[in-house]
């Protein structure tokens, strides 16, 4: 289109005087204004402002697909904004973007922050446990908040990470004449009447966050006894080898540790686990690390549950691996799919070991011992062998 119907417009907090001359043409020119009640009151837009709908949805901006309209949004719209929840509705032609200043680097710039160092959420409607994988010694973030009570929730939950000593700037407003900036720690949060919008900028101190490497301790993750252990998960990781935006299939998931770890190095898994007291574990595992946006649980047979999902890029079987179900994989998993499977029985091991001689790939036999109290001194006590399989198919 050389004539999109739709312009998306970055707000400033306090005016809609400071808006560029072509921002100001396209709200003089739209039939149809939609946004916030405070953005819809400062250009003032009478009877053609459209108030986003609670739960918020971009359908009645589709509707008016064709008609000349205007979206406003808080600074960046493309920045944790709406821009991007209409824009994968739209062809290329359709709308074109007035952005103003970020909420981010309106904090950042007033802080002294370099905004390439730290890290940037939108947490209006995302749980604080997202933040549990990128929480690190003396990092910086700035986290934008859904209202005036969101900080003081913010502060108690980074006390429970261990990060009570870290410095919280409460930013209220910014950008406008109401701006305010207050400081003060996670541990000791006792601010009041705080002013929406609101963003807080946090200076984590040392010793906070997860280790970066493969292989969580067992007790980070919530598990009946049935999980891949540390040093095997550090191993099977490994050979899975996890990049961003990949996605694992975790076959007899157990405590879905293999997922959860697959999902914080950025990538997105689905877990399919046959008991429902282990997909309760692990529906509580994707919880406690915040990853509802890249991580689902289902229930039954994987025989029957795999079909109808998003291909894989890689797959791991860590129980129940039956000749029938790869013989179901090896007919539907796209070409290039990486493949991991674990075993502790000897037939799994033969089974294994027939598919390493016909399909090639890396057979290991992982045996592990740990130092254990024997008698009044102490000896090694020996962990079940375990034989993994990997290939690319």
């Amino acid at each position: 289109m050389d004539n999109p119907w739709l312009t998306i417009i970055g707000m400033p907090d306090d005016s809609a005087s400071a808006l560029p001359p072509a921002s100001r043409d396209a709200i003089a020119q739209a039939e149809l204004i939609f946004g916030g009640p405070r953005h819809l009151e400062l250009v003032d837009a009478g009877g053609r402002g459209q108030p986003w709908p609670i739960p918020f949805s971009v359908d009645s901006v589709l509707a008016a697909r064709g008609k000349p309209c205007v979206v406003l949004a808080s600074g960046d719209p493309f920045w944790f904004g709406a821009g991007g929840s209409l824009s994968v509705h739209l062809a290329r032609g359709e709308w074109t973007v007035l952005p103003a200043p970020s909420t981010f680097q309106l904090v950042a710039g007033h802080l002294g922050w370099r905004m390439e160092t730290l890290t940037c959420h939108g947490l209006h409607a995302a749980p604080f446990e997202q933040l549990r994988g990128v929480l690190s010694p003396q990092g910086q973030m700035i986290c934008l908040l859904r209202d005036g009570d969101a900080p003081a929730a913010l502060a108690k939950w980074l006390t429970e990470q261990g990060a009570g000593a870290a410095t919280l700037h409460v930013c209220e407003r910014m950008g406008g004449a109401n701006q305010r900036i207050r400081e003060t720690t996670a541990a000791a949060f006792d601010l009041d009447a705080i002013a929406a919008p609101v963003a807080v900028a946090i200076a984590l101190s040392a010793n906070v966050g997860l280790p970066r490497a493969s292989g969580l301790p067992d007790d980070s993750f919530a598990h009946d006894g049935q999980i891949t252990k540390r040093p095997v998960r550090a191993l099977t990781l490994s050979a899975l080898a996890p990049r961003p935006g990949e996605t694992l299939w975790d076959i007899g998931a157990g405590s879905g540790s293999i997922s959860v770890e697959w999902c914080l190095a950025g990538g997105r898994a689905t877990a399919f686990e046959l008991r429902p007291e282990r997909v309760k574990n692990i529906a509580r595992n994707i919880r406690d690390f915040g990853l509802a946006h890249r991580m689902k649980v289902v229930e039954g047979a994987s025989s029957q549950t795999i079909e109808n999902q998003t291909p894989p890029d890689a797959v791991f079987i860590g129980g129940g691996g039956t000749a029938a179900l790869f013989e179901q994989l090896f007919a539907i998993l796209p070409k290039g799919t990486r493949l991991v499977a674990n075993g502790v029985t000897l037939e799994t091991e033969t089974l294994l070991a027939t598919h390493h001689a016909e399909k090639g790939g890396s057979l290991l036999r992982i045996e592990l011992a740990q130092a254990r109290p024997l008698g009044g001194m102490r000896g090694w006590q020996p962990a079940r062998p375990v034989v993994q399989w990997s290939v690319t198919l």
